[in-house]
Formats: C-alpha cells, sequence, structure tokens
C-alpha cells in the first residue's frame, strides 16, 4: 500500500491488533461466505465490458460510450523522471480497476477465501436493523454493512496491456477496511470529514437527485449532482448506515458508490481520465461518477454488463441476491483510464 494519510492510523491499529486469518466453526464459515475470483475470471466479469478501446481519438469495439471528460487526442507527450520529454499515443479503455466486498459480518472477506480477518465485534454487525437487533446508535429500519476495498487492476495482472497503470498499482491488494474506521460507523462523525453535506442538506437538493437518476438510467449520471447516486439516493453522509428501503444489490451498489466517494474525499483515490491524466493519475478529492461503472460478482454475476453509478437496479439486477446466504456482495468497480503509450 502506498504510504498515504490512512498507512500511519492503519499501521498503529494493526500493530496493536494484528490481522490473522480466524479459523471458524461451521456455522461462521457460512456467514463467510468464500468466492474463488482468481477461479471465476473467466465466467462472472464482462469481458466485453472494457470496450470501446480508444487508441489515438479513434474507438475500437463497440460497447459503453465513453465519459465526456475522456481524452480524445491523436498525440501525448509526457516527460522522464529526468524531464526529458517522449512522445505517444492516447490508449483508452474502460478498466477493470478495483473490488469492493460489502459484507454484513465484520472482517469477513469472500474474495480471500471466506476468512476472518480478525475477531468480530457486534457493534459493527452488519444488515437490517430492527427495534430486536438494531444496536443502539442506529435507528429501526436502517441497514448497516461493511466494505473492503481492494486494488485488482486485472488487465495489468494478466499482462493485457502495458503502460497503463495511471495509480501505480499493479496487482491484488487490501487497500482499506471500513470497521478500522470510526466514521463509518457514525453519521455525526462522518460529517467532520465532509462539512460540504450542510450544502445539499435540503429538500431541493435532494429533489434534483431525480434529475441525476433520468441521467443515469438514460445513460451517464451528471457529474453536476456530485451530492447525488441516482436512483439509489443521496450520497451524503460517508457512512454505511442506509436510511432507503432498497433491494439488496441496489444497496450493495449505493455502499460501494459512498466508499468510493469517500476515499476521494480522504485523498486516497484518483483520477485517471482526462488530458491532464495521459501521463500519471492525479489525487483526486471529489468523485468523477462518469470516471466509474459497476459489475456485480458475488453472490450472482453481472456477467454481460455493467451499470452506471445512479442507474436503476430494474434495469441490471434487482433479483441479483440470495436471501439469507446470498446477502453479501463483491462488486467490480470499472474505471476509464486515459494514459499515453510511448511509441518514440
Amino acid at each position: 500500500m502506498r504510504n498515504y494519510l490512512f498507512g500511519a492510523f492503519a499501521a498503529l491499529f494493526f500493530a496493536v491488533t494484528p490481522i490473522i486469518p480466524v479459523k471458524t466453526s461451521q456455522a461462521a464459515e457460512a456467514a463467510c461466505p468464500a468466492y474463488d475470483i482468481f477461479g471465476r475470471v473467466m465466467s462472472d466479469i464482462c469481458w466485453d465490458c472494457m470496450f470501446p478501446i480508444t487508441v489515438a481519438g479513434v474507438p475500437f469495439g463497440g460497447g459503453s460510450k465513453p465519459p465526456g471528460a475522456a481524452s480524445p487526442g491523436l498525440i501525448c507527450s509526457c516527460s522522464d523522471k529526468n524531464g526529458v520529454p517522449w512522445f505517444g499515443f492516447p490508449y483508452s479503455s474502460w478498466q477493470p480497476a478495483r473490488l469492493v466486498e460489502v459484507v454484513r459480518r465484520p472482517y469477513c472477506s469472500p474474495t480471500l477465501g471466506g476468512s476472518v480477518l480478525q475477531l468480530t465485534s457486534s457493534r459493527l454487525m452488519g444488515g437490517k436493523h430492527s427495534v430486536e437487533n438494531r444496536d443502539e446508535a442506529r435507528q429501526e429500519g436502517t441497514t448497516f454493512m461493511n466494505y473492503h476495498y481492494f486494488a485488482f487492476p486485472l488487465d495489468v495482472i494478466l499482462n493485457m496491456f502495458s503502460g497503463c497503470a495511471s495509480d501505480g498499482y499493479m496487482d491484488f491488494d487490501l487497500m482499506y477496511l471500513s470497521e478500522v474506521d470510526p466514521t463509518w460507523n457514525e453519521d455525526q462523525l462522518a460529517f467532520f470529514t465532509n462539512p460540504e453535506v450542510t450544502l445539499v442538506a435540503t429538500p431541493v437538493a435532494q429533489a434534483a437527485c431525480i434529475g441525476d437518476a433520468l441521467a443515469a438510467n438514460a445513460g451517464l449520471p451528471s457529474e453536476m449532482m456530485w451530492w447525488c447516486a441516482g436512483s439509489w439516493g443521496g450520497l451524503y453522509p460517508f457512512s454505511g448506515n442506509i436510511k432507503e428501503d432498497i433491494s439488496p444489490p441496489q444497496m450493495a451498489a449505493l455502499i460501494t458508490t459512498k466508499a468510493i466517494a469517500a476515499l476521494h474525499r480522504r485523498l486516497l483515490a484518483w483520477k485517471v481520465m482526462g488530458d491532464a491524466q495521459m501521463c500519471k493519475g492525479v489525487i483526486y478529492p471529489s468523485l468523477p461518477k462518469t470516471q466509474y461503472k459497476l459489475s456485480q460478482l458475488y453472490p450472482l454475476a453481472e456477467a454481460n454488463n455493467a451499470h452506471w453509478i445512479g442507474e436503476s437496479a430494474y434495469q441490471w439486477g434487482e433479483w441479483r441476491n440470495i436471501p439469507g446466504v446470498g446477502e453479501d456482495f463483491v462488486e467490480m468497480i470499472w474505471r476509464w483510464n486515459d494514459c499515453c503509450v510511448q511509441t518514440f
């Protein structure tokens, strides 16, 4: 992992409570499902979702349209570490860049073989909360889920293309766990990391999200409405609590989007789309919604398409959960990546 602001906190936490996979009982294993991501690469991942691939401004392969902020250039130039310029051609595509696990049981990791990475706490337990089982800090009718964020540049791992790892990540790597983040559990604490929520915490601002929902379902979400997640609801606060009564697949997609937005806001996520990012991605403090699209991998794979942030689950997978045993999720994050490939 890179040495960002989170690194010091994470190092301190793990020094005190090291992450050690815990062998669980059969009942516990049922609560933490195993998902063989590398064994199901060919069957569960939407390979067509990488298209269109754009080379020197010319798109190939069909697929969803590039984002409006994508680079349309025919030639590009970057500099090496000594400041000497070199020239190349722009190469752009949808990169399978990240994985997000959305789980009920704290520290449960389906993509790590169903391992529980730490002794669990009932305070961090996720799922739907009612009068009988809610935490005192949570309200009746809310849903709370934890997430784990992985680097997963699959095209780079498989050596499919070269020169386009704009953020430097080259392999599978666990980058963030919500369980060690106190702001993920409490809306009030989350407010202090994103006080801009006060600008949009009005009925008028929330009603404007209808426009974002229409845009997402029509083909591309609106960058102007940065506080909205289209048909899924509002993005704020950046916590694991969801008050809307939405379906499990839609909930998992919203949690994933909140996680991406929170990491951007804390300077832990990259923008790799656009002319300014051709040579190297940049840390970016807000969510560039059109840079991303999602596809569900587990429990029921969305193997033939991907969906925009805020696109109604009725179009891509309202049914993609299994009650009781299939309510933890693994989401693939596709990221539009503009880069300059050196030719001479």
